[in-house]
């Protein structure tokens, strides 16, 4: 090229310009670098690496949402289980209500009368769905008395009502007719009023049957009657949408509940409604009108006197303290029960020395789970040295002897054990054969804290053993053999060099046996009588017999905690990093 072409071109020779011009074609005009596709470079491979991670996720996925169903979702709600107290405000809502409203637990008096008729209206609607039993039973967990208490006032609610409904069929036989008792309530189109009675009717129903419902109904009170009659729409309402709703059937057809006479023999106390029910002309006017004028016939509706009547616990304030005091939705009481406290008239406080067992068991379970994890250990070192270094033949034959209690029944070995270590055991009889023991001094190795330990050593030993071999087979024997030229003992050796290279198979075997030690309730129930069972056992027993799991969730939590922060100890002590299994 002549140098006027080169001048033309800016200098340039050929190939110069060729290159700036493939820079040029993957440039654009912000100067950012371009991908083949002509997107940004930066963009493209930021999206690659979306690609890539999203791909990494869905391999991942399926294990992922298997450890959130079997071992998240199982623990969250546990956790729920252990301060959920809904039962109470679900299944009273209204006594609920008027005790935060009236009653002073500290008064050391039963509740007035309001709170007694709100009590009537909830446990009978309960009693219908036949969930007032259960509410007994939670509140037997923090007093005991409380469930025969509801479960025999349950029986009488019907009794009480009929003293209201006779004397109002005695005025007249419509008061006994479902058709009148629907004309008189329905009446014309519910107003905001009368259609909130029906919807909070409508959410207690709907909570006590717990989605099993069998029909579907759109009743409404009448607005007028709702206004005038406030107690009798409600406890009509309350019949209307379970009769319907869960009983599936018609309530023109269904005569109402003995709630509802009560309820209306209470609205008939009230000068107002008296006065307001002579304007009314509704529906049903004509009856409603002839029974408020012979009102003061009726008995004095008073629902204390007849709750204390059918159980006399009913006049106990403490019974009503109980109530007051866990009518929360949500509960410390299970955690403290947990740790043998209570919540008294005075605040927290430590139960009774003969009601106080799980801090005992708590800390029994502690002791004997380092104790197994001890003895593991012990007895697994040797063992695993052995492993490590006799020869390839001789160790396999041995290795097979340690794996072979995995083949075995873990009910058959813990079973064996019993058989061996009782009283007229395998081993008492040999003990006295060969004259180390008299007859009349055989040992006490079973049903105790002796056989649970014996028992689950023999159990976990394969635990500590494996972890400890593994670590051990990667120790070069040549370094023992340098320790020795270098003039040091057999001990020594074995002190200074092996064991410090061996410690993270004795950290991984230790945690392993650990943990399993201290969840383990099936050879603690069998073997440990009842001064070798674990706190586990209780929970056991909370879940399948009880059936107190709120109670159950708060020890699982604490053996939770319990277990974490002796792995944060363990961590901060030992290190986790220098756990190894090889």
């Amino acid at each position: 090229m002549s140098p006027t072409d080169a001048t033309a071109t800016g200098g340039l020779s050929a190939p110069t310009r060729e290159v700036q011009a493939a820079k040029a074609d993957n440039v654009d005009s912000r100067g950012r670098l371009l991908a083949a596709d002509g997107t940004p470079l930066k963009a493209s491979l930021a999206r690659a690496l979306r690609q890539e991670k999203l791909r990494a996720f869905m391999l991942v996925a399926p294990l992922l949402l298997f450890i959130v169903i079997t071992f998240v979702a199982p623990i969250v709600d546990m956790l729920l289980r252990s301060v959920d107290n809904e039962i109470v405000p679900d299944t009273v809502p209204r006594t609920v209500s008027v005790l935060e409203r009236d009653f002073d637990p500290a008064s050391g008096e039963t509740p007035g009368e309001a709170v007694f008729r709100a009590l009537y209206f909830d446990m009978f609607l309960a009693a219908e769905a036949k969930e007032h039993t259960r509410l007994g039973s939670r509140l037997n967990y923090e007093q005991s008395g409380m469930a025969s208490l509801f479960r025999s006032t349950g029986r009488r609610l019907d009794d009480m009502g009929d003293a209201y409904k006779d004397p109002l069929e005695d005025l007249s036989t419509a008061w006994d007719e479902a058709g009148y008792w629907l004309t008189l309530m329905a009446g014309p189109e519910g107003g905001e009023g009368a259609t909130e009675v029906a919807a909070a009717a409508r959410a207690r129903v709907l909570t006590l049957a717990d989605g099993d419902l069998e029909g579907e109904t759109d009743f409404v009170p009448g607005a007028e009657i709702a206004e005038i009659l406030p107690t009798t729409a409600a406890a009509y309402s309350d019949f209307a949408m379970f009769a319907a709703l869960v009983d599936g059937d018609d309530i023109a057809e269904e005569e109402p509940w003995e709630a509802v006479h009560a309820a209306l023999a209470i609205d008939l106390e009230n000068p107002e409604t008296l006065q307001a029910i002579r304007g009314y002309d509704g529906p049903g006017a004509v009856l409603l009108k002839e029974t408020a004028a012979k009102a003061d016939t009726l008995p004095p509706a008073e629902l204390k006197p007849a709750f204390i009547d059918a159980d006399e616990d009913w006049g106990d304030p403490a019974n009503w303290q109980v109530i007051a005091r866990y009518s929360g939705a949500y509960t410390p009481g299970y955690f403290l029960a947990a740790v043998d406290m209570q919540k008294g008239a005075e605040g927290i406080e430590m139960k009774p020395d003969n009601e106080q067992i799980y801090l005992l068991l708590f800390w029994r379970t502690l002791v004997l789970s380092v104790t197994i994890t001890f003895t593991c250990l012990l007895l697994g070192y040797p063992i695993a040295f052995l492993l490590a270094n006799l020869p390839m033949r001789v160790s396999n034959l041995l290795l097979i002897l340690v794996l072979l209690p995995f083949w075995t029944s873990l009910l058959v070995r813990t079973s064996s054990w019993i058989v061996l270590l009782q009283q007229q055991g395998v081993i008492n009889d040999t003990l006295v054969a060969i004259g180390l023991i008299g007859d009349d001094g055989r040992l006490e190795m079973m049903f105790n804290e002796t056989g649970t330990v014996i028992a689950m050593t023999h159990i976990l030993l394969p635990f500590m053993i494996l972890p400890l071999y593994s670590v051990m087979k990667t120790i070069n024997p040549s370094y023992l053999r340098a320790a020795k030229s270098l003039g040091a003992t057999d001990f020594t050796a074995f002190w200074r060099v092996y064991f410090p290279l061996s410690v993270p198979g004795i950290g991984a075997g230790a945690i392993l046996v650990f943990i399993l030690a201290i969840g383990y309730y099936i050879t603690p129930e069998l073997v440990g009588g009842t001064s070798g069972i674990f706190i586990s056992n209780r929970i056991a027993y909370h879940i399948s017999s009880s059936l107190n799991w709120g109670l159950a969730a708060a020890l699982g939590v604490i053996l939770l905690g319990a277990v974490l922060i002796l792995y944060w100890c363990y961590d901060r002590i030992v290190g986790i990093d220098n756990v190894k299994l090889g």
